[in-house]
């Protein structure tokens, strides 16, 4: 009786072992697998960090090259400015005869604009007529301002147009030759009144018009 329970207790251990082997195989696979899981997510937020520093890294450089380009801009029309009114200063010899300031309410510049009106035709055409009746050459150095509303950029371009506007005029309706005329703008750099009143930003719209020897 024995000897037949121990031959039956043999096979009964190895299926336990058996068993007991392909669940810890099992168990062990499916811990691998969750840990890969974990190290693929982990690894794809790095991934997605990455991408979004490389994202921010990219743009600011965008910036930066954008920022820098008008900088540039900036600085080279301040470069032409400054030259052109070196040139005048060199084709005069330096000495201001008369100078005229046309304010808002003769120039009626409106904001943004740079178109000539009515009040300031008649204005130019005075001053022309004491440029041609002078008794000696003279050169003309026409300034162009703005008020500080935009940007300096914008503002130093409008200048600019504002100024060339009268050189224009001065050239095609009255007949001063263009090579005796020099246009340059300051833009918003030299206000005569505060710009924080709609006064003050009026009155710096403005043309100076500088009869030199």
């Amino acid at each position: 009786m024995k000897t037949w329970k121990g031959v039956l207790a043999v096979p009964v251990a190895l299926a336990l072992v058996a068993s007991s082997g392909c669940v810890t195989k099992k168990v062990f696979r499916k811990t691998v697998a969750e840990t890969d899981q974990k190290i693929e997510t982990v690894q794809g937020g790095v991934e997605a960090n990455e991408k979004r520093i490389k994202d921010v890294d990219d743009k600011t450089k965008v910036e930066v090259s954008r920022l820098d380009a008008k900088a540039d801009a900036a600085k080279a029309r301040g470069d032409e400015a400054y030259s052109k009114a070196e040139n005048a200063e060199k084709l005069a010899k330096g000495k201001v005869i008369w100078e005229v300031t046309l304010n808002n309410d003769e120039v009626k510049f409106g904001l943004n604009q740079a178109k000539i009106s009515d009040s300031a035709r008649a204005a130019l055409d005075d001053i022309a007529q004491r440029v041609k009746g002078s008794d000696h050459a003279v050169y003309v150095e026409i300034q162009g301002h703005t008020d500080n509303t935009g940007s300096a950029e914008y503002n130093m371009n409008l200048g600019q147009k504002r100024a060339d506007a009268v050189r224009r005029y001065l050239g095609e309706e009255d007949g001063i030759p263009l090579h005796l005329i020099t246009a340059i703008s300051y833009g918003e750099d030299s206000p005569v009144a505060d710009n924080k009143t709609r006064d003050g930003r009026a009155q710096n719209r403005r043309v100076v018009i500088r009869i030199l020897e």
